[in-house]
């Protein structure tokens, strides 16, 4: 389900930097307006895509993506500028791809670290859906229009491994625009 190495590093890649770009386009206003994500606000939601990145970099992969650990990189970075954040960030994508160009295909085909689900790659795509659906999170907030960019179709093949984790399907999911992606062998449209 997932795609192919190339697309998922230079997406991912491609996606902090318009998520750096969206973070520093941010007024004072904006930066404070409360989000769709409940008790966040739109700092909150950069602070997070942030220190996710940043723990990763830093080899801190206990309890990622739990709500104790999205809270800490909240309260670690809160009081920082969209400036400030959107250089942690773009400092984090330098060693992120200096990180993915170390990974030969057995690597990537193998099992993600510290007993993270799914491949080491299927986890670099979970970081690009987390990060694009965080950005629309964002836009959202503010009253800017939806990016139907390339993070639209890992996002969709998220929301499918989880729908067949959960036991749904089976069933295809077929978006305009997008190739079909089956949950469970395929089924219904």
């Amino acid at each position: 389900m997932s795609a192919s190495r190339t697309e998922t590093t230079t997406g991912f890649l491609d996606e902090l930097d318009r998520f750096s770009a969206l973070v520093r386009s941010l007024d004072d206003t904006e930066w404070k307006t409360a989000s769709r994500c409940d008790g966040w606000t739109c700092a909150d939601l950069a602070a997070h895509v942030t220190g996710t990145l940043t723990d990763i970099l830093a080899g801190r992969f206990d309890g990622l993506g739990t709500p104790a650990v999205t809270e800490r990189e909240v309260v670690e970075r809160r009081g920082r500028t969209q400036s400030e954040l959107a250089d942690e960030l773009a400092e984090d994508r330098a060693g992120a791809a200096a990180l993915l160009d170390a990974f030969d295909d057995e690597a990537w085909n193998g099992p993600a670290p510290a007993g993270v689900p799914g491949t080491l790659g299927h986890g670099i795509e979970t970081l690009w859906f987390d990060t694009y659906v965080h950005a629309e999170d964002i836009r959202a907030a503010i009253g800017r229009a939806p990016q139907q960019g390339p993070g639209i179709a890992p996002s969709v093949r998220h929301i499918a491994a989880q729908l067949e984790a959960r036991g749904w399907g089976p069933a295809t999911l077929e978006l305009s625009g997008l190739d079909p992606v089956e949950i469970g062998g395929g089924g219904r449209v």
